[in-house]
């Protein structure tokens, strides 16, 4: 394995021969989260509201499937 920064990025060189395809995909995906997280600038009281507005945006689309 080798690990350098070049520039503002950080590149991870792996042997692909040892490394499962699918454990590399769970990996990236954490490190986008931990990207996206790192960009996130909002407060608490807007995430609160977005969340509403998600669930009310699926409850709107899906409530038939539940009361008929």
């Amino acid at each position: 394995m080798v690990i350098e920064r070049q520039n503002e990025d950080i590149v991870i060189r792996l042997n692909a021969s040892l490394i499962d395809m699918e454990e590399v995909q769970k990996l990236t995906n954490y490190f986008r989260l931990i990207e996206s997280n790192a960009r996130n600038k909002g407060t608490e009281e807007e995430a609160s509201e977005l969340a509403r507005e998600v669930h009310s945006a699926w409850w709107a689309t899906n409530r038939s499937r539940f009361i008929k």
